[in-house]
């Protein structure tokens, strides 16, 4: 027997994150697993790790709730960031990189299989059309830095443009999406 999700609205849940309510942390989980799940799987990749990660994230967002803001984002946004720095911090960690030197080549076959069978499907979400209209010079950027976990210095590293035009860009295409969501 499988136990009801529960749901909250967000004014709801930021009530009940506020006063540390158990159900906050149920609903929490329930709502926002599975997206968290996506973009952090996206970053890291190894299924295990991204696992560790999103606990990570619950982990923190539940300690750092005192700090989020309605005045300057939504929840799911700020949820997001920390999933996503996290991820990247997993990423640059030394003992993270040491764990990927060191696996064996015949785990490798089963590893790159596991990879292609990811739960994060923003075609389902409508998002990867609404990516597919930017333009492809903001398209290659959003790729590098909210998929990829490439910083803003790296992306312009990597595409060899200034870094001052790699930030333009970027704001622009996330202006762009934005006009989606109003």
């Amino acid at each position: 027997m499988s136990k009801k999700k529960i749901t909250l609205s967000e004014e709801e849940l930021v009530l009940a994150l506020k006063n540390r309510e158990k159900i906050a942390v149920e609903a929490l989980y329930d709502m926002y697993s599975a997206s968290l799940f996506g973009v952090i799987s996206r970053i890291v990749i190894d299924e295990a790790t991204s696992e560790d990660v999103l606990q990570e994230t619950f982990v923190k967002i539940w300690h750092s709730f005192p700090s989020y803001s309605a005045d300057k984002g939504r929840l799911f946004t700020w949820m997001v960031n920390i999933a996503r720095n996290l991820s990247i911090d997993k990423l640059r960690s030394k003992d993270f990189r040491n764990q990927n030197k060191n696996q064996e080549l015949e785990n490798n076959v089963t590893f790159i299989d596991e990879q292609r069978n990811t739960v994060y499907k923003p075609e389902l979400l409508g998002i990867k059309d609404l990516v597919q209209k930017l333009k492809p010079e903001q398209k290659s950027i959003l790729d590098l830095v909210y998929f990829k976990g490439y910083t803003h210095v790296e992306a312009a590293d990597e595409l060899g443009i200034p870094l001052g035009t790699i930030k333009t860009r970027l704001r622009m295409a996330i202006i762009e999406l934005r006009k989606n969501f109003n």
